[in-house]
């Protein structure tokens, strides 16, 4: 038998002895599919791991339970064995979703949680096949100490509600300038960190990314968040951008409608199947970069219906690519394209 279905049968014969006071060897063998023979090895392998499991005889019949009592630090954080050993398994994961700024501290969250746990069971667990992976996002590079000492006070000014004056590099103007600004949170997003904050010179918020605040000083003076930003962070943008919503349609051909039809792309979405394979898709959203970029990385199986300015503007888009890439390579540039739309005789095809 393949080594990783053992160790999964094994895992299985574990979270079901957790699970019920009344396991039988047969029960187990019945819902393992395997003999009482095997079952009896399993449970041998689980004791020589370390888990605490026992036997006792009750109304006539042997069951099966685990001692929980040698788990004090895991009675003390709460959790089943079930749900320590889950969390072992998706470190990987919310390491990952933790991002980089947080990641030395989820490192240690995990170590102590893993001193619940003997040596001899994480090398058990360890033999588990990897059963949920994350791929990265792109990240950021590594942050500076400058960095890291800036999420830290505004961390601090969120917490205690205190204004600061900023230095900030804008990267759409190219420009630095300075801010007084009332910080409501941090989010991480697209792989950063961002600062969500209520600039009292706009009267509105405003994102900024970490690692462009070039200097950053809390002042004395507090405020009040406005219940009007309370829960705003990034709600009508597919990215991190605030915006008002606009009404989208977007039509998907055939080769990636199905795609688009699986998944929850915002809230507001709407989907309406053709008869022809293909899905037009009603989104409210930002019209900002974060939606130009999404659309445009389907190449032609989209196409923007409405409204008449975001389909201007990848039309737009469209054609400045082309003629970036005119010149180059097989493709033939303006003319083709000319050919193309107009056939061989000027004929509009």
């Amino acid at each position: 038998m393949p080594r990783n279905a053992e160790v999964i049968r094994q895992w299985n014969i574990l979270r079901a002895i957790e699970a019920s006071r009344r396991v039988t060897i047969d029960g187990l063998a019945d819902a393992q599919g395997v003999t009482t023979r095997t079952i009896r090895r399993d449970l041998e392998a689980l004791q020589a791991a370390g888990f605490p499991l026992f036997d006792e005889v009750e109304d006539g019949k042997r069951y099966w339970r685990i001692d929980t009592r040698p788990f004090k630090a895991l009675a003390d954080t709460g959790f089943t064995l079930s749900e320590l050993c889950a969390l072992y398994f998706s470190r990987t994961l919310l390491e990952v979703l933790a991002g980089t700024p947080f990641r030395d501290d989820l490192a240690s969250a995990f170590a102590k949680f893993e001193r619940a746990l003997s040596p001899k069971m994480r090398q058990f667990l360890d033999r588990l096949p990897n059963i949920l992976q994350a791929k990265p996002e792109p990240q950021r590079r590594p942050q500076s100490v400058r960095e890291r000492d800036i999420i830290a006070r505004l961390i601090e000014a969120t917490l205690t509600r205190r204004q600061a004056t900023m230095r900030y590099h804008s990267f759409s103007s190219g420009r630095t300038k300075e801010y007084l600004v009332e910080p409501y949170r941090l989010v991480y997003a697209d792989g950063g960190l961002y600062l969500i904050a209520l600039v009292p010179e706009y009267a509105g918020l405003r994102t900024f990314a970490i690692e462009r605040i070039e200097s950053l000083s809390l002042l004395e003076e507090t405020f009040e968040p406005q219940e009007a930003f309370a829960d705003e962070v990034f709600q009508h943008s597919l990215g991190i951008n605030q915006g008002e919503p606009v009404r989208v349609e977007i039509e998907f051909g055939p080769p990636v409608a199905r795609y688009i039809a699986e998944r929850l792309w915002h809230p507001s979405q709407a989907l309406d199947e053709r008869p022809d394979g293909s899905v037009r898709l009603t989104l409210d959203v930002t019209d900002d970069w974060a939606l130009r970029r999404w659309i445009l990385g389907f190449g032609s199986a989209a196409r923007v219906v409405k409204p008449a300015r975001l389909v201007g503007a990848i039309a737009a888009e469209i054609e400045r690519g082309l003629q970036r890439y005119e010149g180059h390579g097989d493709y033939g540039g303006h003319g083709e394209r000319q050919t193309r739309r107009h056939g061989a005789h000027g004929e509009k095809q």
